[in-house]
C-alpha cells in the first residue's frame, strides 16, 4: 500500500471526514486479503481509483469516497454465510447501507460500491467510474495476496542472478 495518500490534498479534502469517522477506522480490525486490513484494501482502492478517474476525466471526489466506503462491512467474509446470496452479493448492499448511515450518497457513488463485485455478480455498472473502482479492487486483491509469495520470487531470482554473475567475473 502506498502512503503517497497523505499527502495529497485534494484527495485527503474528499476523503478526510470518511477516515474520521469510527465506522471506517474500525475497518483496520478486519483482516482482507490475508496481507492486508480491510482498511488498508479500501484506502488503496479509493487512492488508486481517484488517481485514474482523475487521469481519465471521471468524478474523482465520488470515486475517491465510493472506493473507501465500497467494503463498509464488519465480519469474516471466510467464513460468514448469507441464505439470501453470496458474500460477493451481498456485502456490497451492506457497505451502501453502512455508508449511507455516515454520509449521502450521490447515485453515482451508490452505482460504485453496488457494482464493484461486477463479474463475481451479475448486474454491470453503471458509470465509468464504477468500471474504474471495480478493476482496480481486483487489482489490489491480487496485488495484497500475492505480495509477499511475489517477493520471496524476487529474493530468489536475484540470489541467483547476482550468484551468476560473481561467479562469471
Amino acid at each position: 500500500m502506498t502512503d503517497k495518500w497523505q499527502e495529497d490534498s485534494e484527495y485527503m479534502s474528499y476523503v478526510a471526514d470518511l477516515l474520521a469517522t469510527d465506522a471506517v477506522k474500525k475497518l483496520a480490525n478486519f483482516v482482507q486479503h490475508m496481507n492486508s486490513t480491510r482498511l488498508e484494501h479500501s484506502i488503496s482502492v479509493s487512492y488508486y481509483s481517484y488517481k485514474l478517474a482523475k487521469k481519465w476525466g471521471g468524478d474523482a471526489r465520488a470515486t475517491a469516497r465510493a472506493g473507501l466506503l465500497h467494503d463498509l462491512f464488519y465480519y469474516d467474509w471466510r467464513t460468514t454465510k448469507f441464505d439470501e446470496g453470496t458474500h460477493a452479493y451481498m456485502h456490497p448492499r451492506i457497505a451502501v447501507k453502512n455508508a449511507e448511515k455516515i454520509t449521502e450518497l450521490s447515485d453515482l457513488e451508490k452505482d460504485i460500491i453496488l457494482k464493484h463485485m461486477w463479474g463475481a455478480t451479475i448486474a454491470p455498472p453503471r458509470y465509468k467510474e464504477s468500471y474504474i473502482v471495480t478493476m482496480v479492487d481486483k487489482y489490489c486483491a491480487i496485488k495484497e495476496a500475492s505480495e509477499p509469495m511475489t517477493e520471496g520470487l524476487k529474493e530468489k531470482w536475484a540470489q541467483r542472478f547476482w550468484k551468476k554473475q560473481r561467479t562469471i567475473h
